[in-house]
């Protein structure tokens, strides 16, 4: 995948998102398929929105000491592919073409392991709080431009995936939003 062969892609990097690169990555199995995308919602300090929380968990640099709740979770290596904040910000942390680790423990239609095969989508946001229209349109451009680059055939919630473990991104995400913007992929909420 170049720049010249699909415009707004380079080397798996969506070239109109801001980069930030997680260390939490690593290769995709050779002969891989990507196709499904997985959408989550993430604000840290829990139901605290616009801080630089998210982005320091990614990278590795969330200090234990700046919250009560960051001392449990300090010590996770986690990732994800994209991250929308609430003004409709996009933030690419892992290219599309390795593996982001984003859904942990999890199961798709009987297959296992979901980063090996999956795109991560954190939206900025919670299970109580209504997303934004600016996150909604930044996420139906971003589906299009997927579909761009790799066989995506359905996009799901991490609380299907990881039932029992994980909620979001939660009842007051609308899935219909997706739906609009890929009327050709399974979407299962």
């Amino acid at each position: 995948m170049t720049n010249s062969q699909h415009g707004f892609w380079a080397d798996g990097w969506f070239l109109p998102a801001r980069r930030i690169e997680s260390p939490n990555q690593d290769a995709r199995a050779p002969d891989t398929v990507t196709d499904l995308v997985v959408i989550h919602a993430i604000s840290l300090p829990p139901s605290d929105f616009g801080g630089p929380g998210v982005m320091q968990l990614f990278t590795n640099q969330l200090n234990p000491e700046a919250h009560p709740y960051f001392a449990e979770i300090a010590h996770l290596k986690v990732s994800a592919h994209f991250f929308i904040r609430r003004d409709g910000t996009l933030i690419q942390c892992v290219p599309v073409t390795a593996r982001a680790w984003h859904a942990g423990v999890s199961t798709w239609q009987g297959r296992e392991r979901c980063n090996d095969f999956s795109v991560g989508i954190e939206l900025e946001g919670d299970d109580e709080t209504p997303f934004e229209e600016a996150q909604y349109t930044t996420l139906q451009q971003l589906l299009g431009a997927l579909s761009d680059v790799l066989p995506i055939k359905a996009v799901t919630s991490h609380a299907h995936i990881a039932p029992g473990r994980k909620t979001d991104p939660g009842p007051c995400f609308d899935w219909r939003r997706v739906r609009e913007a890929s009327p050709e992929w399974q979407v299962v909420d």
